[in-house]
């Protein structure tokens, strides 16, 4: 036997064990790097802003605000850009809706919208478009057309000395003008920006609010009649989802302004629908303008889609204004609401499909089916509100006296105000398809009333009449324009 010691025996470590202890490690590392992503997330989630500046009432520059949540100011800037829908948007030059569709002149002839209507854009022009309008630059206007318009917190709160209310009903009864150019004492422009932070969200907790006195005096009324709501303060008693549309519809509603001191008024004290509405106006002796065609006592409707939308699926449903057109996203870890405020159809997959199933390409086609259908009721509405104004046109001149055509007359109020109602609610029926439908069957019912009321007045050659197209200039004087011609 050898005297050298045998060195013990070494046996291979089998293949298994090598993968194993990789993939513990390789397990270990990524579990652990989940949890340090996870910790930084939570982390981030924390800091929803860094405040940069101090923001307070009186900062109503969006871009300061900015500094402070510049997630949301990045999407509030990309308003300007132009993009179309079906049945809304616009290019970089408005169009004007006039030239597309002529029956509109005749509808409102009389009234300045019968001067100028065009497309409307973002957010961002808002304050733009309006005063370049002729509606604006060839009538004139009260200072309350700016309340939807422009940022208005600072300067109510500064005409108002400190209240809001007061303040709101002396911009009102300013020309528009004086409105548009009131300084404060330092002689700096209170009135700069359209639509701005300030106008939705309070400084110190960026909480939601409303600022505008005209819908927080409307919603009380409508608070007392639908819910017998005593002294309804929406500020303090609406729920936060309630608040994501009622910031919408503080500008988004049909309003006339008051005969006496031209404020806002929202006609909502016997409820929001195209009913309720027409019964309280009746009550309360309003018309807009008289027809310049017809000679009838008219009312006209604004953009009534906080009105309409209340009537659909949706809203029953408790889905809120910014749902559809601020949806949610994520920033990292922040979930942002998009302040880009467009329509849904722009951006479905994150405005329509985290509550709706299927394909975006099949709910798109559900959704133009509804605006097409809504369309064609349009147009049969619009042939049978001229065909009456036609006839109630040769009663006149036949002869026909304002107590002959008295019924006829009431007809043409009830369907235009119809019809102009659902057209002039920017989402063609979508917000409420069988509410839209309902109301454009009214509307072409009433007009072949007016019609067939109209005709026994009528000794005149029907076929050879032709109907002359209404003045664009309308009937009333630059400088008598009606309250509330804008």
């Amino acid at each position: 036997m050898s005297t050298e010691e045998k060195s013990p025996r070494r046996f291979p470590l089998p293949i298994g064990y090598v993968v194993a202890a990789v993939l513990t490690a390789f397990v270990t590392f990524a579990v652990v790097g989940l949890l340090i992503n996870i910790f930084e997330r939570k982390s981030e989630e924390q800091i929803r802003s860094v405040r940069v500046v101090e923001i307070n009432e009186d900062i109503v520059d969006p871009a300061i605000w900015g500094q402070n949540w510049p997630h949301q100011y990045d999407t509030y800037r990309q308003t300007v850009d132009h993009e179309r829908t079906r049945y809304g948007g616009s290019d970089a030059i408005p169009a004007q809706k006039l030239d597309k569709d002529p029956w509109l002149r005749t509808m409102w002839s009389g009234y300045a919208f019968s001067l100028d209507h065009r497309e409307a854009r973002g957010h961002a022009y808002m304050l733009f478009d309006q005063e370049k309008t002729r509606r604006v630059t060839e009538r004139q206007q009260p200072g309350a057309c700016l309340n939807c318009h422009a940022s208005m917190t600072p300067a109510y709160r500064f005409a108002g000395d400190g209240d809001i209310m007061a303040g709101f009903i002396k911009m009102s009864g300013l020309s528009y003008e004086e409105a548009r150019n009131i300084t404060n004492d330092q002689g700096e422009r209170l009135i700069e920006h359209p639509v701005a932070c300030i106008d939705c969200h309070d400084p110190k907790t960026m909480a939601l609010r409303i600022t505008r006195p005209a819908f927080q005096v409307g919603i009380a009324e409508l608070m007392k009649h639908e819910r017998g709501i005593e002294d309804y303060d929406v500020n303090r008693d609406a729920t936060r989802q309630e608040m994501r549309s009622f910031v919408c519809g503080q500008c988004h509603v049909e309003y006339y302004f008051d005969p006496d001191d031209t404020r806002v008024i929202h006609p909502w004290s016997k409820g929001l629908n195209v009913d309720n509405q027409e019964e309280y106006y009746e009550e309360v002796g309003f018309s807009d303008w008289t027809h310049g065609y017809t000679g009838a006592k008219m009312l006209k409707a604004q953009h009534p889609e906080f009105e309409l939308f209340n009537q659909g699926t949706h809203a029953r449903a408790g889905v809120a204004c910014a749902d559809c057109h601020m949806p949610y996203e994520r920033r990292g870890a922040m979930k942002i609401s998009n302040h880009h405020v467009r329509s849904p159809l722009l951006n479905m997959s994150t405005s329509c499909m985290t509550c709706h199933g299927g394909s975006t390409e099949n709910l798109l086609e559900r959704v133009h089916t509804t605006q097409d259908r809504t369309q064609a009721m349009i147009d049969r509405a619009s042939d049978a509100l001229v065909d009456m104004m036609n006839e109630i046109v040769m009663a006149r001149e036949s002869g026909a006296t304002d107590e002959d055509l008295a019924e006829a007359l009431r007809y043409h109020r009830r369907a235009q105000w119809r019809l102009d109602w659902v057209y002039s609610e920017n989402s063609r029926g979508f917000h409420a398809p069988q509410e839209a439908a309902r109301i454009l069957g009214g509307a072409v019912d009433y007009a072949r009333r007016g019609q067939i009321a109209a005709q026994p007045f009528v000794t005149i050659d029907r076929a050879t009449f032709e109907p002359q197209p209404a003045p664009i200039e309308g009937v009333t004087p630059a400088d008598k324009a009606p309250k509330g011609a804008y």
